[in-house]
């Protein structure tokens, strides 16, 4: 997401979006009331009785936001909310949407950005460090790509030993086509650091046939227990990797969420649940946040988002961190087994 202009003193943000991932920022950075200005489309009627026809004509109006929703291919957001400023053909007052795609701009209004709005928009509008993860044996190999939301997987390839179902059948050198594959990610999507995992010996192996120095210069091998996209998370929060994907918001994520299972395993800084983490929260206790996605959707739809948004700010207010996790990874799943919202405490509390 390019950010084309800020005032946040005034609390507006005007905004470009630059890729689909970009949607998902959105939803956590727009709130009800929040002022929306951008293009949209509205149906206006020509004419009266028989000679009367419908033409659809574009305009810029300014929308009071109250709610935010992806589309279910998670290419386009659409913010709906009653009109506050618009042309004399648009009586203010009516509902309208504006539909936020790649490539639209936008400009974004707030009474208040709170801290970790604030760090979204950065993380959104940042350079984004992209991580190319290979996870290989003998018979087959599995590529991803890190992404600001989690990890991408791209491919899976089978070798002629593989005796499961192949996504690509390879019938020659399999390592000559891992390293093919490599060049051609690395190519197209200019990794900050290609992650070459395996179990046992095979990755020194491969590395050796790897003849490019730059990829070689780039490349770091780690240990995993199979060729899954399970490993795939425990390749990501490997200790291997702490320095290599410090910038990585996966790997961050995973690393949280490992210290408050072991917190919790503990019984010690930790809470999780609807109730005893708002009942931290409202006691000042909270020092870390980690609320998912699907909770907070699931709070908007059933009109009960006030009270959630009451404790982000409280905590914002006390200066306490706030994570929001995709349920759709492997972090953000487990913290929804665990009622989909937790806490790391500044203290322990006494209930």
């Amino acid at each position: 997401m390019h950010l084309l202009h800020s005032d946040l003193k005034k609390g507006t943000v005007r905004l470009r979006v630059t890729d689909p991932e970009d949607l998902w920022y959105l939803t956590h950075l727009i709130d009800p009331g929040d002022f929306i200005t951008g293009k949209t489309d509205r149906k206006m009627k020509l004419g009266e009785g028989e000679n009367a026809k419908t033409i659809k004509k574009t305009f810029t109006v300014t929308i009071e936001a109250e709610t935010i929703q992806l589309d279910d291919h998670g290419v386009s957001a659409r913010i709906n909310g009653k009109i506050k400023e618009g042309p004399d053909e648009i009586p203010q007052g009516v509902y309208q949407a504006i539909e936020l795609q790649e490539g639209e701009e936008f400009v974004l209004q707030k009474v208040q950005w709170l801290s970790y709005q604030k760090q979204k928009l950065q993380e959104a509008t940042e350079k984004k460090y992209s991580y190319l993860l290979c996870l290989f044996d003998r018979e087959e190999a599995l590529f991803a790509l890190t992404k600001k939301k989690g990890f991408e997987i791209l491919v899976q390839l089978h070798g002629e030993a593989a005796k499961k179902r192949a996504a690509v059948e390879i019938k020659k050198n399999f390592y000559e086509e891992i390293i093919k594959t490599i060049e051609t990610y690395d190519a197209r999507y200019a990794p900050e650091a290609i992650i070459l995992s395996s179990p046992a010996f095979y990755k020194e192996d491969l590395l050796k046939k790897i003849t490019a120095p730059e990829l070689k210069k780039k490349t770091v091998l780690v240990t995993c227990s199979d060729i899954s996209e399970r490993s795939l998370d425990e390749v990501i929060k490997s200790p291997e990797l702490a320095k290599t994907m410090q910038s990585s918001r996966t790997r961050q994520e995973q690393v949280l969420v490992e210290e408050l299972l072991r917190e919790i395993s503990k019984n010690n800084l930790a809470v999780y649940g609807w109730k005893e983490t708002t009942a931290a929260a409202e006691a000042g206790a909270v020092r870390i946040l980690i609320v998912t996605d699907a909770l907070i959707h699931k709070k908007k739809l059933a009109g009960d988002y006030q009270e959630l948004d009451s404790i982000l700010k409280h905590i914002d207010a006390l200066q306490g961190e706030i994570h929001i996790l995709s349920s759709e990874q492997e972090a953000g799943r487990r913290i929804d087994g665990l009622g989909g919202i937790a806490a790391l405490l500044r203290y322990k509390l006494k209930w």
